[in-house]
């Protein structure tokens, strides 16, 4: 069953005109109506429940017009057949017999509206227009929500706020040619990020090479980027090619790179400038079309400021920064994340967990990650190596978790603030002093609210982090912010 997407716009050629399929046992009638639609629609008539089904089968519409009564079927069947085909399709469904009884079932059964014969050329076409723009607002929403709410993005998973804002940087930066900086702490999923930016754009069938400049002895980093001619030094006893030409059409990403010396710092500038450069011991400059990708875990300005990292380079490099956030930072991504984890680590060790157990999702979530997403993948491999059964249980977290496990405070960064529990304060305790001395009870919501502010502002205003700090999504404190906003008109 092929059925058309789309609804009618300004026609211009009879192909482009949507398609309807009129199912109608009444010659004439048929004949009345395709005349009616004729001038915006291409019409298909099928006087038969069997004539249309094989219609459907050879040919894809944009909507369906059917009576309920046909001489070999009712049109319900018809009805339920598409629905089961392709929910989205428009179906109106007409009968000279009208009565709420069979227009209320036609509804529950999935029709998009009901006519009742006899019916004019006006009422008719209203009533396509209308069924056809419905389904279209309907794709424009379910578009929408797969750009704007998505939990994957190529390798990445994550529907988080902060993570929702890194896709859209990628899809409106990887078309272009220009240089994507990437920064985030260790274990964030940058060379991640790096792939997506490759996969998006122009250049995605062509070669994509990563260099970890961090792994690399400092003597030899030149050789690996630019490659070198045999004989260029001790132990090149033949030549070698470099990422910049195996990455020739396509992208070089170029990760940790502030561990490049300052004097490599300076060929790769001209090489981003002319797009050329020499290999090691070559006497002729080689010419490649690449697209740069960087990413570092440092604070990228600081470097410039402390001077190990040329200001000339940074800013050729910086033209589009994406900032990769903390795991701690991304609320119940890190359920998202740990679940397709366990899933890959239980296939490859031939294992059978299904799950988490509660308690283990809520410490999973307490839990600071400062080695993020790196250090995630570390628990749930040793969790699936070391374990076996369908449910994942606290006890068999490692011992990293022991004081979690015992209640206590979470493990922070040191240099992130604790966010401390509600203390009574001036004008802001739960249970405050009324006019004639007696205690009197503040509204639970103000006291939440007190609470949320005061979390927001000791992470700076950073409200994914300070909902992971709370142990509540994002989502839950912007959608409190608004119910305040709302009450306080």
């Amino acid at each position: 069953m092929h059925l058309q997407q789309g609804a009618p716009n300004v026609m211009t050629t009879e192909d482009t005109l949507p398609r309807v399929l009129l199912v109608e046992d009444s010659p004439s009638t048929a004949l009345a109506y395709q005349g009616y639609l004729a001038q915006e629609y291409r019409v298909r008539v099928a006087h038969s429940g069997a004539e249309a089904l094989a219609a459907l089968e050879a040919h894809s519409f944009s909507l369906l017009l059917v009576d309920v009564r046909l001489p070999d079927m009712s049109g319900l069947e018809i009805l339920d057949r598409v629905r089961d085909q392709d929910p989205s399709t428009p179906i109106i469904m007409m009968t000279a017999h009208g009565s709420v009884d069979v227009a209320v079932e036609a509804m529950q059964r999935g029709a998009s509206d009901f006519l009742t014969k006899p019916f004019d050329r006006a009422r008719l076409r209203v009533t396509l227009t209308k069924a056809l723009k419905e389904r279209r607002l309907t794709e424009i929403v379910a578009e929408y929500e797969k750009s704007f709410e998505r939990e994957h993005f190529h390798r990445m998973v994550g529907a988080s706020l902060p993570m929702q804002s890194v896709y859209r940087i990628i899809e409106s930066a990887a078309p272009s040619r220009a240089t994507v900086f990437i920064t985030g702490e260790s274990g964030t999923g940058k060379e991640l990020c790096a792939e997506a930016i490759h996969a998006q754009s122009p250049r995605a069938d062509q070669a994509f090479v990563a260099l970890n400049c961090a792994a690399i002895p400092r003597d030899l980093l030149e050789s690996e980027i630019f490659g070198h001619i045999k004989g260029a030094f001790t132990g090149a006893l033949t030549a070698r090619e470099g990422a910049a030409s195996r990455a020739d059409g396509g992208t070089l990403f170029l990760d940790e790179i502030g561990e490049l010396p300052l004097d490599l710092q300076s060929k790769l500038l001209r090489f981003i400038q002319s797009g050329s450069f020499q290999p090691v011991g070559a006497s002729r400059e080689q010419r490649v079309d690449v697209r740069f990708v960087c990413a570092t875990n440092r604070d990228p300005l600081e470097e410039v400021r402390q001077g190990r990292f040329r200001e000339d380079l940074y800013y050729r490099l910086h033209v589009i920064p994406i900032q990769m956030p903390a795991l701690r930072e991304r609320g119940q991504d890190v359920l998202r994340i740990a679940r397709a984890l366990l899933a890959a680590c239980c296939e490859e060790e031939g294992r059978a967990f299904a799950d988490f157990r509660p308690e283990v999702e809520a410490l999973l979530l307490r839990h600071a990650w400062p080695g993020n997403v790196r250090e995630l993948a570390n628990v749930i491999r040793n969790v699936v190596v070391l374990n076996e059964g369908t449910w994942v249980e606290a006890a068999m977290l490692p011992a990293t978790f022991d004081a979690l496990r015992a209640g206590s405070e979470p493990d922070r960064p040191a240099d992130e603030e604790p966010v401390p529990d509600p203390a009574p304060a001036s004008g802001g305790a739960s249970i405050m002093q009324g006019d004639a001395g007696e205690a009197t009870i503040e509204p639970l919501w103000r006291e939440e609210k007190r609470l949320i502010e005061r979390a927001i502002a000791l992470c700076g205003g950073n409200v994914p982090r300070a909902a992971a700090r709370l142990e509540i999504s994002a989502s839950t404190i912007y959608r409190k912010k608004q119910q305040w906003e709302q009450s306080a008109v």
